[in-house]
């Protein structure tokens, strides 16, 4: 098949929709199920970029959760400990594949923004991770191939209309890409750029010593960086993306908002949370929505006001802000990446509230010595890479 017909793009006023690929090849994705649109497909070959280069310099399988053209997720497929298990909500699944592993992460880190997502996995879909998306609101996944089983499973989505599209993993585009924008075309060399720990040994603090978990970190915060939509930032932690900032115009808004889902993945791991008593019932969206209002700042006038009654079987105790700053302040080991320099030192000490230790950004400021001090101030280390990550 050489092109395929959508609904619509972007919007329902945008007709006629189609996808196809320029040099008039074969297209290398098929639908297997459901009618997946534009913006869908947006999503799945962005996110399948994003997990081809994770797996490419990590070796490991690798998934992404997206949404609107960026990742909300990112991981590889590292095991789970008790309390990751707990705070993704698999903890009665067993024993996951390594594939499985990766989509909890890659879904769990941010659940608000993952709500209605579309997969990307590198690996062939077996039937664990298949499990694992049958009980999330998502609209559809990309793989390189399904097994019987988990096939099975995923078409029985959304009374079968679930969009399940398969790609070929040998695919490889044209080195030039293009793109319309009112009527004018673009044309750029497409950003094949490889990322891996080569791009860290330029170490321009006092603390030269990066651990190779927080290289692999590192690696994994550029690679997701590369598919999302400037400016952007994200921190990572344990194999996978924590907190990621996209789209922001002010580089320290991008901090801060990657900052504050770093700080909810680190306090949803605090006993006060994970033991907060869900009444029986409840679906997963509302229990998403309510640990997210309990750790943040409007938890004290839910409590107050009653609202706690639609989720919890008793009223919990408050979070306050001592405790979670408490708890905070106890982080540590975080890694953080740019898609651009740092253009003032405001940006480290927001990454320091968050347990940031370990930094990758281009360098290139007429600032960079403020910034770089700033890392010395709190001993952190910083590598400059000296390559910039705009994805627009």
């Amino acid at each position: 098949m050489k092109d395929l017909e959508l609904k619509y793009g972007c919007n329902p006023n945008q007709k006629p929709s189609r996808i196809y690929v320029n040099d008039g090849r074969e297209l290398p994705v098929r639908v297997l199920c459901g009618k997946p649109g534009y913006i869908n497909f947006m999503d799945a070959l962005n996110g399948w970029q994003l997990v081809s280069d994770l797996k490419r310099a990590t070796s490991l399988p690798s998934a992404a959760s997206f949404k609107h053209v960026s990742p909300a997720g990112a991981a590889c497929g590292i095991p789970l400990d008790e309390t990751l298990k707990k705070i993704y909500f698999v903890d009665d699944l067993g024993d996951l594949s390594p594939l499985a592993c990766a989509y909890a992460r890659a879904r769990g880190a941010d659940r608000m923004s993952s709500f209605g997502d579309f997969i990307s996995l590198s690996d062939i879909c077996d039937e664990d991770t298949a499990r694992i998306i049958r009980r999330e609101v998502s609209d559809g996944v990309i793989a390189p191939g399904y097994t019987d089983a988990a096939l099975a499973i995923l078409r029985q989505k959304k009374n079968g209309n679930y969009n399940i599209i398969e790609i070929d993993p040998d695919y490889r585009p044209d080195p030039m890409e293009r793109k319309d924008v009112f009527g004018i075309t673009f044309e750029q060399g497409r950003n094949d750029l490889l990322i891996d720990e080569s791009l860290l040994s330029n170490v321009v603090t006092k603390n030269k010593t990066i651990p190779d978990e927080a290289k692999r970190d590192l690696v994994i915060s550029l690679i997701t960086l590369k598919y999302t939509q400037s400016n952007s930032v994200a921190y990572a932690k344990g194999g996978q993306a924590i907190g990621i900032g996209a789209g922001q115009q002010s580089r320290v808004h991008c901090v801060r908002l990657a900052g504050s889902k770093a700080d909810n993945w680190l306090l949803r791991q605090c006993p006060k949370v994970l033991e907060l008593p869900f009444a029986e019932g409840i679906k997963r969206a509302d229990r998403d929505n309510a640990i997210d209002v309990y750790i943040g700042s409007e938890s004290e006038d839910v409590l107050r006001d009653g609202a706690w009654q639609k989720v919890f079987r008793v009223r919990p105790d408050a979070f306050t802000e001592e405790e979670k700053r408490a708890w905070l302040d106890r982080q540590e080991g975080v890694s953080l990446g740019s898609d651009a320099f740092f253009p003032f030192s405001d940006n480290i000490e927001r990454a320091r509230k968050s347990g940031v230790r370990y930094i990758a950004e281009p360098g290139g400021s007429v600032r960079d010595d403020a910034v770089i001090e700033c890392c010395d101030q709190y001993g952190m280390a910083m590598a400059f890479t000296g390559i910039r990550l705009f994805h627009h």
